[in-house]
């Protein structure tokens, strides 16, 4: 889940989700307190109506003591003057938080509060209130209370008064209890999700970054060997998908690094045993021409002779890893041209004739391709892909009879040379690696039966910046074959 979409969902979350626990919460907390509402103050039927106005449930809580008091002033006034009596109307009341006053004229002749006088100087005259069982006098201020009066006369005509005297702020103690439990409900329902989805934010995010932290540390020690598990679709998981390329873009290139070292060091150790040869041959005829060992100009003629064949073979080590480091640095401009394949093929042909029949190696040459056909091409660098394959292939001649077939196919939209020779043939095992860099089979690095070991490297890099493919196919002590395509060149018609 991606991490906008994350807090999108939190942010509905902590709107709705709240409220609606509240609500569910006040609801059945409401309904216990309703209940027991009814149980302890007599009240039938009490609704939500309790929490919101408290003042109309103070009325209907001391209806029945109200109306037993009219009853009483209306039958016998005298029972109001009974102590015994007005004791027992007060302990009533005190269950629900009221109590009793009674005046005569203006006398307190009862009172079920100690300190009457803080409730004196508000009470209503004889006559001032025309009081009902639904609707008591409110007084505010600092002493909250709400007032019923009953008026009625003494027998000896006297006036006098009952009032039935609530305290507003200690009524009905379960109102105040739901409000207080209502108030800590709603904050441990607001912490508790505001909790839960930091956490399912904080684990969506700080366990990918705490993973990464550890790659990061594996990579900062040199460890590139491990892998970094996504297993979200997010912001993060992508990081963690960029980051883990990363890493194996990093061992990639280690590992490149590595081999690149490696093959550097075998570069310069089969650069130096390959000169070494040559350089020590020169040597030891210049140091024999020197000490008069030359003494006949027959001797003297090998020994320059072989002194220049053993230079050539130098400067042609140099040309090839001049070549090479030009190739592979892709600093060589291609001169790439339309040419026709069998002019093309029949002029190397003839060049290799004359150049392998001179040295007592049987040349064949096929063409089954179609005079009108033609390549897009390097001629140049063509001509020494050829020149290499064929220079290789002399250089493991090991028959009598030496013969070397060159064949020329048309295979759909490729031209595919073949290159054919009878010499001792490659092992299966030295196969595959024939076309890396400073590969030979023979690891002793003969300068008689091998070259640099680069040769085959620059063709598989020709052919490939010519967008063809080269790969061999051999058997020991039969011969080798080698192929090689090159597409075709197909004329775009022109829109009429």
């Amino acid at each position: 889940m991606k991490l906008k979409t994350r807090l999108i969902i939190s942010f509905i979350t902590v709107m709705i989700l709240p409220v609606i626990l509240s609500l569910a919460v006040i609801a059945g907390f409401a309904t216990l307190q309703l209940r027991s509402i009814e149980k302890n103050y007599g009240i039938h039927d009490a609704d939500y109506k309790v929490f919101i106005n408290p003042i109309n449930t103070l009325n209907q809580v001391t209806e029945s003591t109200y109306q037993q008091l009219k009853i009483t002033t209306n039958r016998d006034a005298s029972q109001m003057e009974d102590v015994s009596y007005l004791n027992d109307i007060n302990q009533e009341l005190r269950t629900m938080n009221s109590y009793l006053v009674v005046r005569k004229d203006d006398a307190a002749v009862y009172s079920g509060i100690y300190e009457v006088e803080r409730v004196w100087g508000k009470l209503p005259e004889y006559g001032a209130l025309d009081s009902s069982s639904e609707n008591g006098t409110y007084f505010g201020g600092d002493l909250q209370i709400l007032v019923k009066q009953v008026d009625f006369l003494y027998s000896d005509g006297a006036k006098g008064s009952a009032f039935i005297i609530t305290n507003v702020n200690d009524a009905i103690p379960e109102v105040r209890h739901f409000m207080a439990d209502m108030a800590f409900m709603v904050v441990i329902i607001l912490a508790l999700t505001a909790g839960l989805l930091i956490i399912w934010i904080y684990r969506g995010v700080a366990i990918p970054l705490g993973r990464m932290k550890i790659a990061t540390q594996n990579i900062k020690d040199g460890n590139l060997d491990f892998e970094l598990e996504v297993e979200t679709e997010d912001e993060i998981g992508q990081l963690c998908r960029d980051f883990e390329e990363m890493r194996i873009r990093l061992k990639e290139s280690s590992s490149e690094k590595v081999e690149y070292d490696k093959r550097s060091k075998e570069l310069i150790s089969n650069i130096s045993h390959d000169l070494k040869t040559p350089i020590t041959a020169i040597k030891g005829y210049v140091e024999g021409i020197m000490d008069g060992v030359a003494d006949t100009p027959e001797k003297m003629e090998r020994y320059i002779r072989t002194i220049y064949n053993k230079a050539n073979d130098m400067d042609m080590l140099i040309n090839e890893l001049t070549l090479y480091s030009k190739i592979d640095s892709n600093r060589i401009p291609y001169n790439f041209s339309t040419i026709s394949v069998n002019d093309y093929f029949d002029d190397c042909a003839t060049d290799l004739k004359i150049d392998l029949e001179a040295r007592q190696i049987q040349f064949d040459y096929l063409n089954y391709v179609d005079t009108n056909v033609k390549i897009i091409a390097d001629a140049e660098q063509l001509k020494r892909v050829i020149n290499n394959i064929v220079s290789n292939s002399t250089k493991y001649m090991n028959k009598p009879q030496k013969v070397i077939r060159l064949c020329v196919k048309d295979v759909g939209d490729f031209v595919q040379v073949e290159i054919e020779d009878n010499g001792k043939g490659i092992g299966a095992k030295e196969l595959p690696h024939i076309f890396e860099r400073f590969y030979r089979t023979d690891a002793s690095r003969n300068s008689a039966t091998g070259g640099s070991g680069i040769g085959l490297s620059i063709v598989k890099k020709i052919i490939e910046e010519h967008g063809g493919k080269i790969w061999a196919t051999s058997k020991e002590g039969i011969g080798t074959v080698m192929y090689f395509v090159i597409r075709k060149y197909q004329e775009v018609p022109a829109n009429e």
